[in-house]
């Protein structure tokens, strides 16, 4: 059964590659969680300095570090910790050292689960998938749920086909939850991104095609001894809790 509910945790914590993810990927995710009550923070593994400057003047690595502060902001994200691990090559970098940080975080905070993109990346960006494979180690050292941001197969095919793009998405039967979310905070938060969020980005097609619904997958952690990682009794029991009171 897909669930049209978020898992009720109090802490989140999401592991991103890129400035910029947290909010075109996640944002949205991001901004509906805190309207549940719960704690953010978002960890990213690069500083983003492989990209361009789009327009803006300046140092790419210090504008882009600038503009994921001011979009955890909109976001209502409360701890941001940006790393420099190299943008575009995560993958030369072992996804169990990657996890190192993530489960230190996660530990600091207290996170109750992790949000990533989905492990085909959902863009085609190899650091996207290593970025997440980085948070399944770290799912499977210290027991936490994981929730994998991905998009339907029917929008990923016209994306790819109206952009010569390279997402990937899911069928109905492999997505978990389709969840209401509201993209206000989540377009502001895009905008303060100026160096990256160009008007003709693909981004905004998306979100159209979107609308107000987001879908996730419960992910396994990377420990072949365990079985595939699904949600807790208790986060089980409060989602259910919310259905019905809805």
């Amino acid at each position: 059964m897909v669930a049209d509910r978020l898992p009720a945790w109090r802490s989140v914590l999401a592991v991103v590659a890129h400035p910029d993810d947290e909010s075109f990927g996640l944002g949205a995710i991001l901004s509906a969680f805190a309207e549940q009550g719960a704690e953010l923070a978002v960890l990213c593994l690069s500083q983003g300095e492989a990209s361009t400057l789009q327009g803006v003047a300046g140092d790419l690595s210090e504008i882009r570090a600038q503009e994921l502060a001011a979009a955890a902001t909109e976001l209502g994200v409360g701890t941001v910790e940006l790393l420099s691990y190299p943008d575009g090559r995560l993958a030369d970098t072992p996804a169990d050292e990657l996890a190192d940080p993530v489960v230190d975080l996660a530990k600091r905070l207290g996170a109750d689960g992790l949000l990533v993109f989905d492990p085909t990346g959902v863009t085609g960006h190899p650091d996207h998938r290593q970025a997440t494979a980085a948070a399944q180690s770290a799912a499977a050292r210290t027991g936490l749920q994981v929730l994998g941001w991905t998009l339907p197969a029917g929008v990923a095919d016209s994306l790819n086909t109206e952009y010569h793009a390279e997402f990937s998405g899911h069928a109905a039967a492999d997505i978990d939850l389709v969840v209401s979310v509201d993209r206000r905070r989540q377009c502001q938060a895009v905008r303060r991104h100026r160096s990256q969020a160009l008007p003709t980005s693909v981004l905004w097609r998306r979100l159209e095609m979107l609308g107000p619904h987001e879908h996730l997958r419960w992910l396994p952690g990377t420990d072949a001894n365990s079985p595939p990682h699904t949600p807790s009794a208790a986060s089980a029991a409060s989602t259910d809790e919310a259905r019905n009171a809805s």
